[in-house]
């Protein structure tokens, strides 16, 4: 009785103070009103409080009114954050948002666990074995232990992909995550290079440059960049990367905020390869650096971007550590194209979930499908550098050519064989068996792309396998998915035999916007004409 007396004598002193401070409007500032709520919740409040989480969930909601991609870690968080860029770990191979209460799957590791079962970016992971992701709201922290496990463990994942209420199945198999930024970099023919990159990590420009050299030695005189799925990483990796590509003095990007003067990134010196056509892919999960670099090949004139409108990622977070190892990423400044493009699409503050669904918003618009979908707005308008050719702004880069999204061979039937694992689980018992037998036929990865055939054989215990797997086989559905699974068993089989091994090679005949970025390049006419070149 006696501790809630001199409670209530506490607060009555404490009320009129905190009216007669609401007085002084010069002296009691925002900053002094937050400590006092904090203040007050500890000291007063019903029941015992963790005053670092309640300051932590403070913090939290005051980002989530700012913009989409300021954010809070806790020091495990933080630390996770820097892995896929910097580090290495046994996980399922996926790069991953907290979409409001979901785990919203950005970009998938290029030869990890999650990719070879056929996970893709923007699928929604709604459990874990038996343990539920969707709708608790955890932290970053809870969900990266329930993903990552010993080398070779495995999880049970239930996936939603798109507004399909249908659940998907995928088994993973957690390993080493490969961390390379260049997945892919072969010769398409006789004159043509293709080089797919991941991310923009600390390493990328350096990868990137090796690549182009043994593609270089091969013959190639033009070059095709795959930036699809690419959700970004370091500024400083796109700008060199750019740099090997356009003319010194050429700019890059610039930065422009409120309290940040606007920084200009413009190279010193020429690049090694200004003489060659360049097309660079991209798609709607192509953000951030990939923006940035796609935005500076285009409005230098300096190559053809194609594929579907890219992400719109192009607020500059910078990280503001604290001292227990926890940190804010807050936003300061915009990107900007050299044409003066900002690349940020439109957000509303404090609406982060119809943030979220801006790509769902573009299939059910039509977009991905059609170009005349896409809303160009007339003040939006820009000019390129060399050869004032239009381009448009208002949030992502549009491409010089657009390219549809074609989901010809991508059945249920097809779907169920990947998410159970099948697909995998045969390809990789196939190399196992005959691991031997493959390294004396095909001893490098060049001989085995020209004479290496899957079999009827192999396509044969292939559905076997899937039928085992508990998938009532469906005729119709296999035939129509035949040849592109023709082509994954063999990209499989690649990637499995030879260190680093080309999976895209063998599918890539059947990504409309590869055929596109391949039919534009060698065609010069066309090339030229769409590049606004007059010679």
């Amino acid at each position: 009785m006696k501790k809630l007396i001199l409670t209530i004598m506490a607060a009555a002193v404490l009320l009129p103070l905190a009216n007669k401070i609401c007085g002084q409007q010069m002296q009691f500032s925002p900053n002094n009103k937050l400590r006092m709520a904090e203040q007050i919740i500890e000291n007063y409040y019903v029941e015992d409080v963790n005053a670092d989480s309640v300051v932590q969930e403070a913090i939290v909601a005051m980002l989530k009114t700012l913009d989409p991609h300021s954010s809070y870690s806790n020091p495990e968080e933080t630390t996770e954050l820097t892995q896929p860029l910097e580090g290495k770990f046994s996980g399922i191979g996926i790069q991953f948002n907290m979409s409001t209460d979901t785990v919203y799957v950005i970009q998938t590791t290029g030869g990890g666990p999650s990719e070879k079962v056929g996970i893709q970016p923007g699928d929604k992971i709604i459990s874990a074995n038996d343990t539920i992701l969707a709708g608790r709201k955890l932290p970053n922290s809870k969900i990266l232990k329930t993903l990552r496990g010993e080398k070779g463990s495995k999880v049970r994942l239930m996936v939603m992909r798109g507004n399909n209420p249908e659940l998907l199945e995928f088994v993973v198999t957690r390993d080493d995550i490969p961390l390379y930024s260049v997945n892919e970099a072969y010769m398409v023919d006789d004159n043509t290079g293709y080089i797919a990159v991941s991310r923009f990590a600390e390493e990328t420009p350096t990868e990137v440059r090796q690549a182009a050299a043994k593609l270089a030695k091969k013959g190639m005189k033009q070059l095709i960049i795959d930036l699809q799925d690419n959700g970004g990483g370091y500024l400083g990796a796109a700008c060199q990367m750019a740099a090997d590509f356009l003319h010194a003095g050429d700019p890059v990007v610039y930065t422009a905020g409120r309290n940040s003067a606007p920084q200009h990134f413009n190279l010193d010196v020429d690049g090694k390869y200004l003489d060659i056509p360049v097309v660079v892919m991209v798609n709607q999960f192509s953000a951030s650096a990939s923006e940035i670099f796609s935005g500076a090949m285009q409005d230098n004139d300096r190559g053809l971007v194609v594929g579907r409108r890219t992400f719109g990622k192009g607020l500059v977070q910078r990280p503001f550590p604290f001292p227990d190892g926890s940190m804010i990423r807050l936003t300061t400044a915009r990107y900007y194209t050299p044409s003066g493009r900002c690349i940020q699409k439109h957000y509303a503050k404090g609406h982060s979930e119809e943030y979220e669904l801006d790509i769902l918003n573009r299939l059910n618009s039509g977009e991905l499908w059609s170009a005349d979908s896409i809303k160009l707005i007339d003040s939006l308008q820009y000019r390129t550098l060399r050869n004032h050719r239009t381009v448009y702004g208002g949030g992502g880069i549009l491409p010089d050519i657009f390219v549809p999204v074609d989901t010809t061979y991508f059945t249920p039937y097809y779907r169920a064989m990947l998410g159970k694992g099948s697909l995998n689980s045969y390809v990789l018992n196939y190399v196992d068996t005959n691991r031997k037998q493959l390294q004396k036929l095909y001893p490098d990865e060049d001989r085995f792309y020209r004479d290496f055939n899957v079999t009827d054989r192999m396509l044969t215990d292939l559905v076997a396998r899937t039928t085992a797997d508990s998938t009532e086989f469906n005729s119709e559905q296999w035939e129509r998915s035949k040849p592109y699974v023709t082509a994954i068993v063999k990209g499989l089989i690649s990637r499995d035999l030879f260190e680093r091994g080309s999976f895209s090679r063998a599918t890539n005949m059947f990504d409309p916007v590869f055929k596109a970025a391949y039919e534009a390049i060698n065609d010069p006419k066309r090339y030229n004409r769409l590049l606004g070149n007059t010679k």
